[in-house]
C-alpha cells in the first residue's frame, strides 16, 4: 500500500465500525488506550503485523503486545498460571502487560512474538479500545503508534503528525490518561518479574501478590516491548538530573522548585501528573530546543521508576 493518508475517525460507533473494518482487511488503525495510543494490527495477520514493523521502523527482534477485550480471549493465547490468574483479576482492564508461555496451537502470527515462546498480552481499560477490539472480536497486535524509539503518543495528533502517511486510520480519542505504557511482567511458574516499569508500579503488584517481586536489568535480546537501551528519544540530546542548566539547555522541570523549567512535568511534585505529561511535554520540548533538554531529578518511587525508566533511554546513545 502507498501514498496513504490516513482517515481520522471519530470514536463512536461509526467509526469503531469503520476501524474494525479496515483491521479486518490486513489495514493498520491507531486507537487510544488509558496508557498510549496504540498502532493496531490483525495479530493474526502476517502481512499485517509486518507492516507494523514497517510503519514504526521497528527492530524485527522487539515482540508486539497483544491486545485483546476479556480474559476469555486472552486465555485462547496464551497459558494461565494460577500466578497469571491471580494479576488478572486484580489489574485487568489496566495498564498491565503479561508475558506468558503461548498457548498450543495459537493463531498468533509469528511475528507478533518476535520468535519466542512466549506472548505480551493485555487487556486494555479505555472504553474506545474494548468498543474496538469487541467489535474486532480477535486480537489486536497495538505497539506505541510512533516510529521505533521515538516519543509515544498520548494524543490523536501526535500520531496524525508521525504516522499519518504510513496508515489508514486513527480513531481520535482524546488524551490518554495514565500517558505511560503498561508495565510489562514476565511470570515464570510463580516467580514474577518486572521487564518494563510503567503505569502500574511495583508496589501494587507486590501488595496484590502479598510477595516481592524481581526487577532485573534488561537483557540483551529484548523479552518484551520496551526493553531496547535506546528508546522514546527525542531528537534533541537528553541529560538527566540537572540541577544546574548550562548554556544552550532548556529545561523540562519537575516540582515546585523549578522556576527555571521552560515546561514543568508537575509544578506540584504529582507523580501521577508527571505520567501523564511525560511524553506530549518531551514533544513540545524538542520543537523548541536548539541544544540539550535538560531534565530534573525525578524521585525513584512509585510511577517515578516508570518514569525514570523512559528518560534513562531517552538519553542512552542513539544506536
Amino acid at each position: 500500500m502507498t501514498d496513504l493518508q490516513a482517515d481520522v475517525l471519530t470514536a463512536d460507533q461509526i467509526g469503531i465500525k469503520q476501524a474494525a473494518k479496515i483491521l479486518g482487511e490486513g489495514g493498520l488503525v491507531a486507537f487510544p488506550t488509558e496508557t498510549v495510543y496504540g498502532l493496531g494490527a490483525d495479530a493474526c495477520n502476517d502481512i499485517a503485523v509486518a507492516r507494523v514493523y514497517t510503519a514504526k521502523g521497528r527492530p524485527s527482534f522487539n515482540p508486539l503486545i497483544v491486545h485483546v477485550a476479556d480474559l476469555d480471549h486472552a486465555k485462547l493465547y496464551a497459558k494461565f498460571n494460577d500466578t497469571a490468574l491471580k494479576l488478572a483479576s486484580a489489574f485487568w482492564p489496566g495498564p498491565l502487560t503479561l508475558v506468558l508461555p503461548c498457548a498450543p496451537d495459537s493463531p498468533l502470527s509469528e511475528l507478533v512474538t518476535a520468535g519466542l515462546n512466549s506472548v505480551a498480552i493485555r487487556i486494555p481499560a479505555h472504553p474506545v479500545a474494548q468498543a474496538l477490539l469487541q467489535e474486532f472480536d480477535g486480537p489486536l497486535a497495538a505497539p506505541s503508534a510512533n516510529p521505533s524509539g521515538r516519543i509515544s503518543p498520548t494524543q490523536a495528533v501526535h500520531v496524525i503528525t508521525d504516522m499519518r502517511d504510513k496508515i489508514e486510520a486513527i480513531i481520535d480519542g482524546g488524551a490518554c490518561v495514565v500517558g505511560l505504557e503498561s508495565t510489562i511482567l514476565k511470570i515464570e511458574g510463580h516467580h514474577v518479574s518486572i521487564l518494563r516499569a510503567g503505569g502500574l508500579s511495583g508496589e501494587q503488584i507486590e501488595q496484590a501478590l502479598g510477595k516481592p517481586i524481581a526487577r532485573p536489568s534488561d537483557p540483551k535480546t529484548p523479552q518484551s516491548p520496551g526493553q531496547l537501551q535506546s528508546h522514546y528519544a527525542p531528537n534533541s540530546p537528553v541529560r538527566l538530573n540537572v540541577k544546574t542548566l548550562q548554556d544552550t539547555e532548556i529545561l523540562l522541570g519537575f516540582g515546585p522548585e523549578c522556576k527555571e523549567a521552560t515546561l514543568n512535568l508537575s509544578p506540584t511534585g504529582d507523580l501521577t501528573e508527571a505520567a501523564a505529561n511525560l511524553f506530549s511535554y518531551l514533544r513540545k520540548m524538542d520543537a523548541i530546543s536548539e541544544g540539550t533538554i535538560a531534565i530534573s531529578p525525578i524521585p525513584m518511587s512509585g510511577l517515578g521508576v516508570a518514569i525514570n525508566d523512559r528518560l534513562k533511554r531517552a538519553a542512552a546513545p542513539r544506536n
